[in-house]
């Protein structure tokens, strides 16, 4: 009877070693059924087969994990199967078995990343002149083919123009821009497609099956999402998981440790201490979640993607049609629970505070990679969305406004910062040591006299430079006059420019605000769209000598 011993993962029976295979390995596809959501482009490569029209050059390009390499094996077997079933290999024939085992001298694959020079792609070159010993079609396979050299894509091209009747070309990138244009129109390109989250579970759950895993669906589908698209990553994941719980059912806790993930009630209470400008509960969430040894970078990119999910329910709440919100919901793909806990919060913010929020995290997210303090950062940047008067751009400007509206209407009583000893900036600043406790609303402005307008009108250039973003860059064009109500007109083309200010009223309100801490009055503003200087000057025929000031950069 031979003994068995278990070491270092690989299984001793008496003195032959079988090691561990990899599952992404071992549940590759070994025929066009077995291929997952790329039914486009098998069925176009089964008819060729069936029809016996095989191409000399075929492109593969799409994200990681698709299944490029796996097809063009397939494709290779099938092109030489003694007796092809329905286009794809029969898998018993002597062909298709020295193909699977990697001996057969009519496939030859080649990894472009270490091999990108003149002299690789002339050695194929020499090969391709010499017809197959056996089978039909000799059959070359590049992976990363957008690495080689320029002097290697022209040593490529002559061949891939006037290939012999017996050689197949098979390109696999996952950048396909790289390749020149002349390699492109030589080949049939097909696009693999990232792979769905259903596609991506139910893969999972066959192969926990064949390999008797017990696994919660609530985890099988957090792995296919963590898979971002990719069979290969999703296959990765579920095998580091089998391989931490050994011989337990893997739970979704259970593999949120392993992964360094947060669960998502986590981010929906971030959120909501977001929402109440509460930094030090913030940052406290964030001690709970580093503490527990979750991966910051993660933590991220997943709290992004819950943003990501507010604001699309957010904006299919905010149309009422039944059909688009029921849609925006399957797209989603959370829980019931989940789902409710999103429309709460749907209902507390609005699109522009969490396009700014998405802003600020991916910007962290670029500096995450190459940060040697990502706690700090992120502290930072959660700082940044309690507190938008940390921030001198439009969209913070408007996110302090709306901080402000809100807390009047909730029968807070706002001061200025700079009352108190604080600063001209905060608009929401808290009582000073000296206060009594109680704050005292800035007295508004007087408005300003049709005069003062005009003096405004003349000052407008240098506040145009104080703007930022897309308020310096919309008021470019701009034409200035003073309505009969001695409101400040401004013309602007009609178009992307007068869209920022009509369509949200608020950045109307930021100008006004800006207009107020420049000349000490308050300034009613108007904006009108223009087609040209004459149709402003006809509406507005008063005030000529300011009619035709064009705000340029130069100005």
């Amino acid at each position: 009877m031979t003994s068995e011993l278990t070491l270092s993962g690989v299984n001793w029976k008496g003195r032959q070693a079988v090691a561990y295979t990899a599952l992404y390995r071992k549940f590759r596809p070994a025929t066009f059924e077995e291929v997952k959501g790329q039914d486009h482009i098998v069925t176009t490569l089964r008819n060729q087969v069936k029809a016996d029209r095989i191409g000399h050059a075929y492109l593969f390009t799409g994200t990681r994990g698709t299944g490029k390499t796996s097809v063009a094996k397939i494709f290779a077997r099938a092109v030489n199967c003694e007796a092809p079933v329905n286009g794809s290999p029969c898998g018993v024939c002597a062909a298709c078995q020295s193909i699977g085992a990697g001996t057969s001298m009519n496939v030859v694959e080649i990894d472009a990343a270490s091999n990108n020079g003149v002299d690789n792609i002339r050695e194929i070159i020499d090969e391709v002149s010499y017809s197959p010993a056996e089978g039909k079609y000799k059959v070359y396979i590049i992976d990363e083919v957008h690495m080689l050299s320029t002097g290697a894509f022209n040593a490529l091209l002559k061949t891939l123009e006037e290939p012999p009747s017996y050689a197949i070309f098979i390109l696999a990138t996952t950048e396909v821009h790289k390749i020149p244009i002349t390699i492109l129109s030589r080949c049939q390109r097909y696009d693999f497609r990232r792979m769905s989250i259903d596609t991506l579970a139910g893969r999972l759950r066959e192969v926990t099956e064949a390999e008797g895993v017990m696994i919660e669906e609530k985890a099988l589908r957090y792995l296919a999402k963590a898979a971002d698209g990719s069979m290969r990553d999703g296959l990765s994941l579920l095998d580091q998981c089998i391989a931490f719980h050994m011989d337990e059912e893997l739970t979704f806790d259970k593999v949120l440790d392993v992964l360094g993930a947060v669960d998502t009630a986590v981010f929906s209470q971030m959120v909501r201490t977001i929402l109440k400008s509460d930094v030090a509960g913030t940052i406290s969430l964030l001690e709970d979640i580093i503490s527990q040894g979750r991966e910051l970078s993660q933590f991220v990119l997943d709290l992004t993607w819950y943003l990501r999910n507010l604001l699309l329910l957010k904006t299919s709440l905010s149309v009422d049609d039944a059909v688009q919100v029921k849609a925006m919901e399957d797209i989603l793909e959370v829980s019931a629970d989940n789902l409710a806990r999103l429309k709460e919060e749907a209902e507390e913010v609005d699109e522009n505070r969490l396009l700014r929020w998405i802003r600020v995290l991916s910007e962290l997210t670029g500096q995450l990679r190459y940060s040697g303090n990502k706690r700090v950062l992120t502290e930072i940047a959660l700082i940044k969305l309690c507190r938008p008067q940390m921030e001198t751009d439009t969209a913070a400007l408007t996110d302090r406004v709306r901080s402000v509206e809100e807390k009047i209407e909730q029968g807070i009583v706002v001061r200025s910062g700079a009352e108190g000893g604080g600063t001209g900036s905060d608009l929401t600043g808290t009582a000073g040591k000296g206060d009594t406790g109680v704050t005292a609303a800035r007295p508004p402005l007087p408005k300003a006299t049709p005069e003062e307008v005009k003096e405004v009108i003349r000052q407008f250039p240098a506040i145009r430079q104080s703007t930022e973003g897309l308020m310096k860059t919309s008021l470019k064009a701009a034409q200035l006059s003073v309505s009969e109500a001695g409101e400040l007109v401004i013309g602007i083309p009609d178009g992307y420019d007068t869209d920022y200010f009509i369509r949200y009223p608020e950045h109307v309100t930021a100008l006004e605000d800006i207009l107020e801490e420049s000349v000490g009055r308050h300034v009613k503003v108007l904006v009108v769209p223009v087609k040209n200087e004459r149709e402003f000057e006809a509406h507005y025929p008063d005030i000529s000598e300011f009619i035709h000031m064009n705000l340029t950069e130069e100005e």
